[in-house]
């Protein structure tokens, strides 16, 4: 069998990263022999996406459990905001997930089935700057929350772990909490705890040294409000595994132990790695395997599978969407919370409706009607079918791939008829498109397609003659606000409201290159 490059080999071996998808800060529990996972999902909607795993190797995702943030703002794009860091938990036969938004507060939801349906999100404690929040229920009843605080909100404060008691139904902390790990000498920027028992020690996983290359810390201590000792228990050493750390340990029914974790990598965002783990006879964890340093170890690159009740098949996320159904793919999210008039069905096809921006320019960080996925390679290739014909003048449709530079291909309606243009963003600090060409089509109807090679991102059009072209010179992609690049399709028009105008996608086609 061919070997591939990456997630379930087929032989019983996976390969890191198990997911190649933009799945910051994952958290993970086990259920008896069923495994559940949610991410960050910053200012995306719908939030926080639950997936399920018989062997956290292949993933498949079964719903999110939130649907829209409860703020009048997040009607436009709020970048880098939004969902921080959650926790999953399991706890009293429900399901819970504990986040921080950083300008807003900490919030929770619970459900009795992880698919949902989710309770309303609850306002735990509102503030600015409280972030990664974790609950923790002790032997006694006791409740517990460890958070983390955001230094760009809370007058550079960060690198601070503080632990509050909370009330059993999670609702509401009962303290104004202490602070029980100080990071600043030995391990800066620490952040998303999570909080554990084991044989008489209180542990706090805790990501440390930032995000691009910084390490994986324990914390343990025989009281919960410490002192607390520490250890350095996973580091990137001699293997091409940058910053691993931020995520789970989770415990089968086998008696095995594992620890997921999140990699930076660039526009591709911070994809999923799963390690092998131990404990020492001295109660510290051994996470992946020895490295040039006797004291640290560092990422796997290949190892056996979990064990696990049923043989599983190597499995992708979906991607690819023919729009036949009267339903969203669980693959796609907008950057904003949605309204129904956006969109309809059209069987087969998805109607977008042309809507106006805040700015009334038709700028892509402005659009809050635009559809989204993650890229789930490095490389890959996507395209989907435009039908234009009910665009009115000045409306613009097409494909794109956000970032920190945006680059696109649309179609517009002309005086001419429908052109195709290609137009990037070139920072998030421009308030204007770069349109770097165009082409006149051939009828109403095109293919606009794009391609990420060699970290270069290129546009094309294929009309109703059938002949391909590209349109201009491409973008190379880069990461923004916490967030790998997103496939979009989007549908705007000139000025703040929206035209009355709409086009058709059908058959978004996404190919991974390898």
């Amino acid at each position: 069998m061919k070997s591939l490059p990456y997630g379930d080999q087929g032989d019983g071996t996976y390969r890191n990263p198990v997911l190649y998808a933009d799945y910051s800060d994952p958290d993970v529990i086990a259920v008896g022999a069923d495994y559940y996972m949610t991410a960050s999902s910053f200012n995306c909607t719908p939030g926080l996406p639950v997936l399920h795993s018989r062997d956290l190797v292949n993933w498949r995702i079964i719903g999110y459990a939130m649907e829209a943030f409860p703020f009048e703002s997040y009607r436009n794009p709020q970048h880098g905001k939004g969902v921080w860091a959650p926790a999953l938990r399991f706890y009293d036969g429900k399901f819970w997930i504990f986040f921080g938004a950083p300008d807003e507060g900490i919030f929770m939801t619970t459900a009795e089935n992880p698919a949902g349906p989710w309770s309303p999100l609850h306002c735990v404690q509102e503030g600015k700057g409280l972030i990664d929040p974790c609950p923790f229920w002790d032997d006694d009843g006791q409740a517990y929350l460890v958070r983390a605080q955001a230094g760009s909100r809370c007058d550079g404060i960060n690198s601070l772990l503080t632990l509050h008691r909370m009330a059993p139904d999670g609702t509401r902390l009962l303290d104004d909490g202490e602070v029980i790990v100080d990071g600043h000498w030995h391990h800066p920027t620490v952040e998303g705890p999570k909080l554990y028992k084991r044989n008489g020690y209180y542990y706090i996983f805790a990501p440390a040294g930032g995000v691009p290359g910084g390490w994986q810390t324990v914390f343990r201590s025989r009281e919960i409000d410490g002192p607390y000792e520490d250890r350095i228990v996973l580091a990137q050493m001699s293997t091409p595994v940058n910053g691993p750390h931020q995520g789970a340990w989770v415990e089968t029914v086998y008696g095995e132990h594992w620890f997921l974790h999140f990699q930076d990598k660039g526009h591709s965002g911070r994809i999923l790695h799963l390690q092998p783990m131990e404990w020492g006879s001295d109660d510290w964890p051994l996470i992946g395997e020895p490295s040039p340093a006797r004291d640290v170890t560092q990422p796997v690159l290949r190892h056996a599978k979990p064990k696990s009740a049923e043989k599983t098949e190597p499995s992708r996320l979906p991607a690819s969407d023919g729009f036949e159904g009267d339903s969203l793919g669980w693959q796609w999210q907008w950057m904003a919370n949605s309204e129904d008039r956006w969109r309809e069905f059209v069987n087969p096809g998805l109607r977008l409706f042309c809507l106006g921006t805040s700015s009334g320019n038709q700028h892509w960080l402005e659009a809050a009607n635009l559809l989204v996925q993650k890229p789930l390679d490095p490389e890959y290739a996507a395209e989907v079918e435009v039908d234009a014909s009910n665009l009115r003048p000045g409306d613009r449709a097409g494909l794109l791939l956000t970032g920190a530079v945006w680059g696109g291909i649309y179609l517009e309606r002309t005086e001419d008829g429908i052109t195709a243009l290609e137009a990037r963003l070139p920072s998030t600090a421009a308030r204007e498109l770069e349109v770097d060409g165009h082409r006149q089509l051939n009828g109403t109807k095109a293919r606009l397609s794009l391609w990420l090679v060699d970290g270069v991102c290129r546009f094309a059009v294929s009309d109703q003659s059938g002949e391909e072209h590209a349109v201009g010179l491409g973008i190379r992609p880069r990461e923004a606000a916490w967030m790998g690049a997103r496939i979009g399709l989007f549908a705007l028009s000139p000025g703040r409201s929206a035209s009355g105008g709409s086009a058709v996608y059908r058959n978004f086609i996404y190919t991974p290159i390898c």
